[in-house]
């Protein structure tokens, strides 16, 4: 974060919405100057108008809020609409708003190749001819009546851009409600026409055999899997109770009575809870983990020790660790801390792998988290 020490050290940023009128298909600047106006009311003067449109904007319209908005016309931004948000730096510098605010700040511009990464990339993303990568997402935060809330994981679903996107390919992501294989169980065949599954996060018992059903599919017809966070918990009950032979496995968030509590809470955090305690339960932020030689993970990472971001409470419970290894189950990484385990994978398939962390967090658009980059590029040879 910048440290202003001066009053100057301050920019005020207009973003007004420049409407088109139907009849005379001309923009109209009035609600600018109203804008402008009003600020100027408050003692205000803006260095700069960000003036969003659905087209370009002109330079008549420019020359005008500069007169009418008192502001140097080259601190006039045009912000039109674009086919996708991560045009948004390359459509901004068009009118050197980065120089813009570097000045303002007396700030020179660092060495570099500037904006041509992004620029690939964007070229990457509205190239129509791109191959399809066709992505399940098995989940139950998707339906509310006849709405699809897409957004419940949005970090989930730019993760799997960002990986789709270093490989040239463009996403084609699916919602299955994991709910629907709870009713109709015969339904989970539809998985086989998806390059790869993906079970998120989540809380709570609804839709979670449906879960559960996915992920056996996905093992035992080979398709390329990640389960995030709860996704990697329902992938150990899974493996417990249909390889490990433990009826009714569960996790104790669900079913606390459960004879293989293979995921559950670490003592400390169920005396918390015993006491309704619930603001110290949970492991968040970001923790180390060391993973095993040789794995799927380290081969991802290219590394031995690495951190990633958390918002669990539940644990894998090393009570059955031993059992499930036996049985195949590879234990990739463990938090050395604790001895806590952060992922499991499966020998003798294209991908499967499960993670306690939210990888989606640390994706970046030029730069796909490692677990989506290989998830995905599992699902392309599928």
């Amino acid at each position: 974060m910048m440290h202003l020490t001066h009053p100057q050290d301050v920019l005020f940023v207009l973003v007004s919405y420049l409407p088109i009128p139907k009849m005379i298909g001309e923009m109209k600047t009035k609600p600018t100057q109203y804008a402008a106006r009003t600020l100027n009311e408050a003692g205000i003067q803006p260095d700069l108008i960000i003036a969003r449109s659905e087209v370009p904007l002109d330079e008549p319209r420019k020359r005008k809020i500069a007169t009418f908005c008192n502001i140097d016309k080259r601190n006039i931004i045009s912000a039109p609409d674009i086919e996708t948000i991560y045009e948004v730096p390359i459509n901004f510098e068009k009118d050197r708003l980065g120089l813009r605010i570097l000045n303002k700040f007396s700030l020179r511009s660092k060495k570099g190749e500037g904006l041509s990464q992004w620029k690939r990339l964007v070229r990457v993303i509205k190239n129509p001819n791109n191959p399809r990568v066709k992505i399940g997402i098995c989940g139950k935060y998707f339906t509310t009546g006849s709405f699809v809330l897409i957004d419940s994981y949005i970090s989930v679903i730019e993760a799997i851009k960002h990986a789709c996107w270093y490989f040239k390919r463009t996403p084609e992501i699916h919602w299955i409600d994991s709910e629907s294989y709870e009713k109709n169980p015969s339904k989970v065949k539809e998985l086989r026409n998806y390059d790869g599954i993906i079970v998120p996060g989540g809380y709570g018992s609804r839709g979670i055999e449906g879960k559960i059903i996915a992920v056996k599919f996905a093992r035992e017809n080979k398709i390329p899997f990640l389960g995030l966070c709860y996704g990697m918990q329902l992938a150990v009950v899974e493996f417990s109770r249909n390889v490990c032979k433990m009826r009714n496995a569960h996790t104790t968030e669900i079913n606390k009575n459960t004879k293989y509590p293979v995921i559950d809470l670490m003592p400390e955090q169920r005396l918390k809870i015993k006491e309704k305690k619930y603001g110290g339960t949970m492991r968040l932020g970001a923790y180390p983990c060391k993973l095993i030689s040789g794995t799927l993970a380290q081969r991802a990472y290219g590394c031995i020790n690495i951190s990633e971001r958390h918002r669990h409470r539940y644990e894998f419970n090393n009570c059955f660790r031993k059992e499930l290894r036996e049985n195949g189950l590879v234990i990739s990484g463990v938090n050395p801390e604790r001895d806590l385990v952060e992922i499991i994978e499966l020998k003798n398939h294209p991908f499967f792998l499960g993670c306690q962390f939210h990888p989606e967090f640390k994706s970046r658009p030029v730069r796909p988290h490692p677990l989506f980059r290989e998830f995905i590029r599992a699902a392309i040879s599928n």
